[in-house]
Formats: structure tokens, C-alpha cells, sequence
């Protein structure tokens, strides 16, 4: 007997139980039964497995095993339906699934088929999860959804991607790309603060909100602070992990776009992240329990409204051109003067424009480089301002802390980055 077909059946077997364990214990929770357990998905994943083998002695085995498989599948779910009166398939459809991965393996696809089967495993369990995410997604945010992901891959192909208008500074197709790039990112952080609610927790809505806009959650927590100056810690660790993740965020979009860029400002920004996080557990762990709600349009407001999008991508648009037109007459001071008064009032445009301009070779990497650190900085400082202003001393000297820890790691990861690794 070879061995690598003892090995391939064995894969076959354990990755049908699992899968089926699966199942089983899903219904178990629930007090139901369930018309196939983890010996039934094992046996079904090694019915797939022997069709496969016997498909090279008996032609055309194979479609009629899947036929009589799916014969018996469906008289299953028939009788589900009338004893149940419940309509649902999904232990039906991976058993199909369970039988096909059989059929792989046995084609020497075990590793493909074992990826398959483990993010079928994951589908299957996060069930309870994705409920609760489509419990707090409106009708709004769907057709939100639905309208950007038309822009995106039914009117984005039919731009041009070269510059027109005067001095050819604008590209309609990269700046449309570009706001639906941020569009995302920021989608995934109001996803999660819905998911999350307005009560779990500062912290967690505060690292959602940081991929929305940390300025946002600067203003909104200082505002809130206001009212309980008991709670430091918790608004101060809510605003410092919104910043931190604002130096994620930043190091996501210029891999993005210029992964090289990316990789020179990963020092940089990866130690800041990392600094960041640290600080905002020393106050996580320093907090008081207390439920805090934040209340802020500039945080809730779903950010695929085709509204939002085209904003960021005219913002994208004017400072894309600004940058290519002043560094052709100023040179890279021109250059930094754009990022400088750009991170006032935004990161992420600075970012991807730097980013792409540096692509597109218009731009020195070291120039995109320090652009975006120079937003960065401006950035956090007008962040540290909004705090002092509406937050008061107690609460603007413990992010001062936090923004003297993260820009000095920063500064450092960027002499690194340029000194000894390139």
C-alpha cells in the first residue's frame, strides 16, 4: 500500500469530521438535529475521495456519483422542510462542498482543499457574528455599499488613467481609485463601531473610529470629558488608540499605492503603532469600569455615501495637483509646504497623493517620505490642540505624553529607516 495514498485518504477523513463536527455541534447548541454528524461528513469527504480514484477505472463515475450524492442531498432537505418548516440549507450545501474537497484530495490538491475546508469551517461558525452584523447594517448602508461598488468596477474601468485638464495635473481615474481606497478603510471602522455599539467599550470604538477619522474621536471624547473628569484615563486611552491607528492606517494606504514607499516608512510608523498601543493599554489597565456612549455625526456617518467619496476625491484631486505643480517650481521644499498645511485638516490624501506621485516618478521617495511624515506631525498637533482646547490641561498633558512617545519613536524608526537600512 503507498503511503502517500494512505496519507491523502487519512487528510480526507479527518478534514470531513472536522467539517462535520462543525455541524454537529451547532446544532447540539441549539437542541436540534441535524441529518449528518462528523462520522456522516467524514464518510461523505471519503465518498468524494473514492470517486475520484474509481473515475480512472469506470469513466464517467465521477458526474454520476455527484448526481446520485446530489439525488440524496436534496431528498434530505425535502424532508427537512416538512418535518421542520425551516428553509435553511447550509448543512446541505457543505456536505456538497465536503464531497468536492474529497474529490481534490484524491487530484493531489490536499493543500488547497484543507484551505478551502478551514475557511469553510470559519464561515460556518461565524454565523451568530455576521447576524449581528447585518442586524446593525440599514437599508441606507447597503445601497451605500452597492452605489461604490458600482462606481468602482463599472464606472472607474471607463476613466481615463492620464492627465488632463491645465498643466495636466488632474487624473480622473487615480483620484476616483484613490477615494475609493479610503472610502474602505473607512468602512471597516464604522462597520465595527455598529458592530461594537455605542456601550463596548471606549477603547475598542475609539481603534474602530481611528480608521474613520481620529480627529473625529479627538473631539468627540474631549467634548464628552467635559462631563466626567473622572474618567481620564478612558478618554484620554480612547483618543490615544484613535491616533495610533491613524499610524496604521497611513502605513496601510502607502503600501497600497507604493509598496516600497511603504516598506522605507515602516520603522517609522510601526514603531509609533506599536509605542501607541502600549500607552493605551498603561491607561486601559488604569481605567475605570463605566459604560460611554460617543455620539459624533463625523464618526457615524456611513462613509460610502457617494457624497463623502467624491469630497475626499476632489480633496485628493487639488493636493495631487498642488504637490506635482509646486515641486516642478519650488522643488521638494514646495513639496513640504503642501504636506505641512495638508495635515491640518487631513492624513490620508497627503498620503496617497505622495504615494502615487512617488509611483508615478514625479517624485523622489525620500521627498514622499518626509511629506508624509510632516502631515503626520502637523497632523498630531492640531489633534493635541483641538485636546487642550476643548479638553482642558489634565486631559491635553496626558496625550501630550502619548504624542512625545509615538512622534519620538517615529522620529527614531525614521533615522533608522534612512541612516542603516537604505
Amino acid at each position: 500500500m503507498e503511503y502517500d495514498v494512505v496519507k491523502s485518504l487519512i487528510i480526507a477523513i479527518l478534514l470531513g469530521f472536522a467539517i462535520g463536527m462543525q455541524r454537529s455541534m451547532t446544532y447540539i447548541y441549539k437542541g436540534e438535529q441535524t441529518f449528518a454528524g462528523s462520522r456522516t461528513f467524514a464518510l461523505i469527504a471519503l465518498a468524494g475521495y473514492l470517486s475520484g480514484w474509481l473515475q480512472q477505472y469506470i469513466p464517467g463515475f465521477i458526474p454520476v456519483s455527484m448526481a446520485v450524492f446530489g439525488f440524496l442531498v436534496g431528498i434530505s432537505y425535502f424532508m427537512k422542510v416538512q418535518a421542520s418548516k425551516k428553509w435553511g440549507m447550509t448543512t446541505q450545501v457543505a456536505a456538497i462542498v465536503t464531497f468536492i474537497l474529497g474529490l481534490m484530495i484524491r487530484f493531489g490538491l490536499e493543500n488547497y482543499a484543507v484551505f478551502i475546508g478551514v475557511l469553510m469551517i470559519i464561515l460556518l461558525e461565524i454565523k451568530p457574528r455576521l447576524r449581528k452584523v447585518e442586524s446593525n447594517i440599514s437599508a441606507t448602508d447597503t445601497d451605500a455599499v452597492v452605489l461604490l461598488l458600482a462606481m468602482s468596477f463599472v464606472v472607474l474601468p471607463m476613466l481615463p488613467d492620464k492627465m488632463i485638464g491645465p498643466y495636466n495635473l488632474f487624473n480622473p481615474y487615480k483620484t476616483w481609485l484613490m477615494a475609493v481606497i479610503i472610502a474602505g478603510i473607512s468602512f471597516v471602522g464604522y462597520v465595527a463601531i455598529k458592530v461594537l455599539g455605542q456601550k463596548h467599550g471606549v477603547f475598542l470604538t475609539g481603534a474602530a473610529g481611528g480608521l474613520i477619522s481620529s480627529t473625529a474621536v479627538s473631539i468627540s471624547l474631549s467634548k464628552m470629558f467635559q462631563r466626567r473628569f473622572d474618567l481620564l484615563n478612558n478618554y484620554a486611552g480612547g483618543i490615544a488608540i484613535a491616533c495610533t491607528f491613524m499610524y496604521l492606517r497611513v502605513l496601510f494606504e502607502a503600501f497600497v499605492i507604493h509598496p516600497q514607499l511603504a516598506l522605507r516608512l515602516t520603522p517609522a510608523y510601526l514603531g509609533a503603532a506599536v509605542s501607541g498601543l502600549l500607552f493605551s493599554y498603561y491607561l486601559y489597565i488604569r481605567a475605570k469600569s463605566a459604560q460611554i456612549s460617543i455620539e459624533s455625526s463625523a464618526i457615524t456617518k456611513n462613509p460610502l455615501q457617494l457624497s463623502e467619496a467624491i469630497k475626499f476625491g476632489i480633496l485628493f484631486g487639488i493636493i495631487y495637483g498642488a504637490i506635482a505643480f509646486v515641486q516642478t517650481r519650488y522643488g521638494n521644499i514646495g513639496v513640504y509646504i503642501v504636506s505641512l498645511f495638508s495635515g491640518i485638516t487631513d492624513v490620508d490624501a497627503i498620503t496617497l497623493s505622495l504615494s502615487q506621485l512617488s509611483v508615478d516618478k514625479k517624485l523622489a521617495e525620500t521627498a514622499a517620505m518626509n511629506g508624509i511624515v510632516i502631515a503626520s506631525v502637523t497632523n498630531s498637533i492640531v489633534k493635541l490642540g483641538i485636546v487642550y482646547w476643548i479638553g482642558g490641561v489634565k486631559l491635553g498633558w496626558r496625550l501630550a505624553q502619548f504624542f512625545l512617545l509615538t512622534l519620538g519613536i517615529m522620529l527614531v524608526g525614521l533615522f533608522v529607516s534612512e541612516r542603516l537600512l537604505f
